[in-house]
């Protein structure tokens, strides 16, 4: 199988750009699937502040909560992922994996993909931090039956997936968790790698080994994107990392 194309932003990037360039990638692929020459294609990353409904909460059912947060200082926006209300922000590693599943043989079904990418979650947290997960009945990977450090949403139209998961490493999401009900599970609070190591850890350093080990959960490798080389799909990557420049800095973490 071929490799796939990895792109690592640095700058914490806006939720709606991001979304457009998800969407740009997945046309691509199907423009060019009927040939074989789309790229699969990995996009790891950090959002500016926002918080982000599913594809199951009608825009009534949150309106209240969208002018609420939109109040504190972040983004407030809805998705086609599955889920419920979330949080993305700036020490929070977020990835987009967007695949063709029907690439293995036999092709990959949805939900051995979603496992596949909470068991790299649960690999990186271990072989990384040393820090065992709980066994939970929610998607997403748990330190105990009351925090969770990582949720997993995608969307898979015609084989491609988009959307992906969010792993907290450092503690700055944990206040903007607190502002609501995360996933629609009450009793459950946010926790980050730095909560349970009780000391700073530098988020672009968890690039290369949660790179190895969404490797060997997928069953791919993952090469970095020369941007240059591919065409419109490098072009889209490039106006993202622009916009993300431009964007400035961003709300810092409420006070509780």
């Amino acid at each position: 199988m071929l490799p796939a194309l990895y792109h690592y932003f640095r700058t914490p990037l806006p939720y709606v750009q991001t979304l457009e360039l998800q969407e740009t990638i997945h046309r691509l692929q199907l423009l060019h699937r009927k040939t074989s020459a789309h790229k699969d294609i990995l996009l790891l990353l950090q959002h500016r502040p926002v918080y982000t409904a599913g594809r199951r909460q009608t825009e009534d059912s949150v309106q209240d909560e969208r002018a609420r947060l939109t109040n504190i200082g972040a983004n407030f926006v809805t998705t086609a992922r599955g889920g419920e209300l979330t949080f993305h922000g700036p020490g929070q590693i977020v990835g987009y994996p967007l695949l063709d599943l029907s690439r293995s043989s036999p092709p990959m079904p949805v939900r051995d993909y979603v496992c596949r990418l909470q068991k790299a979650v649960e690999l990186h947290l271990l072989e990384a931090h040393g820090i065992k997960h709980a066994p939970t009945d929610h998607t997403g990977v748990f330190l105990d039956a009351n925090t969770k450090i990582a949720s997993i949403g995608v969307q898979v139209r015609h084989r491609l997936t988009t959307h992906g998961f969010a792993m907290n490493v450092t503690r700055e999401p944990l206040p903007w968790f607190d502002q609501v009900v995360a996933c629609g599970l009450a009793d459950v609070r946010a926790g980050s790698v730095e909560s349970v190591l009780g000391k700073e850890v530098d988020i672009h350093g968890e690039i290369p080994g949660l790179l190895s080990r969404l490797g060997r959960a997928l069953e791919r490798e993952f090469l970095p994107i020369n941007l240059a080389d591919e065409g419109e799909l490098g072009e889209a990557i490039a106006v993202a990392e622009e916009d993300a420049l431009k964007a400035g800095s961003w709300v810092k973490a409420p006070k509780l």
